[in-house]
This record gives structure tokens, sequence and C-alpha cells, in this order.
């Protein structure tokens, strides 16, 4: 299992949040953020994409935990922390 995978945010959701928070914007473009996958909680930053949506990175302890794998289609509660 490697150490990160990377989540891509819905582009409708992605315009969305670029448009309301692209302002507090940090290094790379990314912005901090609480996340939410089942019963796991953690602060994260997002950060945009040249294909022009955010990616989440979703790091092996998470997946673990939460019995994601490769390819698998998840549910995320994502919160901006601005």
């Amino acid at each position: 299992m490697t150490s990160w995978h990377f989540v891509n945010v819905s582009v409708k959701a992605s315009a969305e949040i670029k448009k309301r928070f692209g302002k507090a914007r940090r290094g790379f473009g990314s912005l901090k953020v609480k996340v939410t996958l089942g019963g796991t909680t953690w602060n994260t930053s997002i950060f945009p994409s040249k294909e022009g949506y955010y990616v989440l990175p979703l790091k092996a302890a998470v997946r673990k935990r939460e019995g994601v794998v490769a390819e698998q289609t998840v549910s995320l509660i994502i919160e901006l922390l601005i």
C-alpha cells in the first residue's frame, strides 16, 4: 500500500470553492481544510490541479482505517478552514 493517494474533488465543487475561497489560498494555491471520511476526521490541505479541480491527499493510515482502496469512489465532508 503506497503512502499517499489523491482524491479528485468534483469540478462543480472545485469551481464553487475557488469562487468563494480562492483568495484565501496559500502556497501552491492550497486551501486548509478539515475532512471527514467515514469515522475519521483530520486537517489537511486541498491543492488545485492543472485540470481545474482540487485534489485532496489521502494518506495510507486513513485509507487503511476506513477500508478505502485505489480507484474507489468515496464521499467526503470537506470544511474550509479560513
